[in-house]
């Protein structure tokens, strides 16, 4: 995905997140997203820890859509068809 402003380019995943699932809330601690850690972690406390079982299915939907909130794109036609498989995009963009 690249960022129409700055030129940033990112890879983001669609689908199952593998590292969410081994480094937990610290997964959007590094990728800088600070709302989503808080969410993380107090859901956590208030399930006991069970809420890390459905973040891993989730994770990477909810960091995508808030970088195309953001401003980021999809950087190339392939990329897009892919987002919009995953119901992130509609239609052109």
């Amino acid at each position: 995905m690249t960022q129409s402003q700055s030129g940033t380019v990112k890879q983001v995943k669609l689908g199952f997140s593998w590292t969410t699932l081994f480094f937990g809330l610290f997964v959007p601690l590094v990728r800088g997203d600070i709302k989503w850690a808080a969410i993380m972690f107090v859901l956590a406390f208030l399930s006991f820890g069970l809420s890390w079982l459905v973040f891993q299915f989730l994770y990477n939907k909810v960091h995508t859509r808030a970088l195309l909130e953001s401003g980021y794109a999809a950087s190339t036609e392939e990329d897009r068809r892919r987002l919009q498989a995953a119901g992130l995009v509609l239609g052109e963009t």
